[in-house]
């Protein structure tokens, strides 16, 4: 396989060279290197797809599914490194933004958008940019994700600093939108990191640390959005998962940042400062009432057997971190 410095010297090549190495031999180029990733190859185990029945359709299916988790299994050991960075960049004020193309992109985009209902983030904490635009997530445009200076334009839109964490989020690990992105966010000082499920890709070389899930040959040849697609969305939700864990935004294993906007959360809120006291439903209410609708105030409140205004005291000492109000502590990373 084709390390990045490879690839860029075939770049520049079709940029320096006239006669036979002109674009359309960096396209044949470009060809072979896809073809020779995991991800593009043709599974065994699948042979023949078209000819079986709907039950045979779902257990092969499921067979090769049940590769995922072991995969990213593998990765863990990075998967907690880029968590404790994410975690690190939030308290001191940064941001983490994903950057991806295609079903990557959108999976990136579900991630980040799933932050502020369920740990009462601010939306600019955790951003996504796609390929394309907003228009993307609903509708294919991946041309886009052939433009490196797309990918520049893109992330130089959010001026990325070093306390930044950047995610490039690629199956392929070859976009070129997601790649010069990664490059110009690490270029000025931001954290970054590769989220891909082929080694040695040109991803891994922009990124400071590479998460990799080699989850094989798709059921369907090429469609990423199968095996790689899920890997992705289990790796995403570790990685904000973890660091929100880590800023104290859960207490135990329950979701007590919980934004309460509708009527679900309202009553999820209710009943996990139920369960986090061992109280029951009317002063579990009573006392979210008397926090302001907070459901970490009400448990600072309950816990440390506090007033409201010292139970907001201990959160802003803690940074947000419901134990560390409670036991009146100070968050360290």
């Amino acid at each position: 396989m084709k390390s990045w410095g490879q690839v860029r010297m075939l770049t520049s090549m079709t940029q320096e060279t006239a006669g036979s190495h002109n674009k359309e031999e960096a396209k044949k180029d470009q060809a072979s290197l896809l073809q020779q990733l995991m991800t593009e190859s043709q599974n065994e185990a699948s042979q023949g797809f078209d000819t079986k029945s709907a039950l045979e359709i779902a257990r092969i299916i499921n067979h090769e599914d049940a590769k995922v988790a072991g995969a990213v299994k593998k990765a863990i050991p990075e998967i907690a490194q880029v968590i404790d960075q994410v975690a690190r960049s939030l308290r001191d004020g940064g941001r983490l933004i994903y950057i991806g193309a295609g079903s990557s992109g959108r999976i990136a985009a579900l991630d980040a958008s799933e932050c502020p209902p369920t740990y009462s983030t601010a939306p600019g904490q955790v951003q996504y940019i796609m390929a394309g635009g907003p228009k993307a997530l609903a509708s294919a445009v991946e041309v886009n994700e052939d433009s490196e200076e797309l990918g520049q334009r893109d992330i130089a839109r959010r001026r990325p600093t070093r306390k930044d964490v950047v995610i490039g989020v690629s199956a392929s690990g070859r976009t070129p939108y997601v790649v010069a992105a990664v490059a110009y966010a690490r270029a000025r000082g931001a954290k970054t990191a590769a989220v891909t499920c082929n080694h040695g890709a040109p991803l891994s070389e922009a990124a400071e640390t590479t998460i990799v899930a080699e989850v094989g040959p798709e059921v369907i040849s090429g469609s990423t959005r199968m095996k790689a697609g899920s890997a992705q969305k289990m790796i995403l939700n570790m990685i904000t998962t973890g660091a929100m864990t880590r800023l104290g935004y859960v207490y135990e294993n329950l979701m007590v940042n919980v934004h309460m906007q509708n009527s679900k959360l309202v009553e999820r809120g209710i009943r996990i400062l139920m369960c986090a006291c061992n109280i029951d439903r009317a002063t579990a209410v009573e006392t979210i009432k008397s926090a302001g609708r907070s459901v970490p105030v009400a448990l600072v409140m309950l816990k440390a057997r506090v007033d409201k205004p010292e139970a907001v005291r201990r959160l802003a000492k803690s940074d947000g971190n419901v134990r560390l109000a409670i036991e009146d502590n100070v968050l360290e990373l």
